[in-house]
């Protein structure tokens, strides 16, 4: 699964790069490890927050926080920075031996949305398969354009959906591979 922090939405519309937040890289890195996902692609263009994942993750992995938690150093290991989502294309096609499905994630319906239960069949299939989940305001409609799927949102009761990134990829994880 890939967590994009660009080209994603701001409140307003406008497509924007969107700062990488301590809390969705170690939740979503432990529920990838929960769930048995291979690889956490972050992606940033920023150098600035490159290099931030590349402290946190290096607190986690040799600093203190790997004496005082293996168990966030296990999680943390998942993840793999990449600068674009072409650049995780390549790195998922030269792992694999081709390129995987891409499945993007968006709370706005839209016409032949992909149910989860097709998810479930998509992930029973041989070819690799890549969830891309979006910060901010969600991936920008590029991103939604390009990718072979788009997920059908989680649907709650009543009309607000506005889950945190966290939020989601642990409910979609969980009504794929639960």
């Amino acid at each position: 699964m890939a967590l994009i922090h660009h080209p994603v939405m701001d409140k307003n519309g406008e497509t924007i790069a969107a700062a990488v937040t301590a809390l969705d890289l170690h939740d979503i890195a432990r529920a990838a490890k929960t769930y048995g996902v291979d690889t956490f692609y972050v992606v940033t263009p920023l150098t600035d927050q490159q290099d931030l994942v590349r402290r946190i993750i290096g607190h986690w992995a040799s600093g203190a926080g790997a004496r005082y938690n293996p168990d966030r150093q296990a999680a943390l290991a998942l993840i793999r920075l990449m600068p674009t989502l072409a650049a995780v294309l390549d790195d998922m096609a030269e792992k694999h031996g081709h390129g995987p499905q891409t499945v993007a994630t968006s709370a706005q319906m839209a016409d032949g949305n992909l149910t989860f239960a097709g998810l479930r069949d998509l992930a029973r299939q041989a070819r690799p398969l890549l969830l891309l989940f979006g910060t901010a305001w969600g991936l920008a409609p590029e991103m939604l354009t390009q990718a072979d799927h788009r997920l059908a949102p989680i649907a709650g009761h009543g009309d607000y959906n506005h889950l945190s990134v966290r939020s989601a990829v642990s409910i979609i994880l969980d009504r794929m591979l639960g």
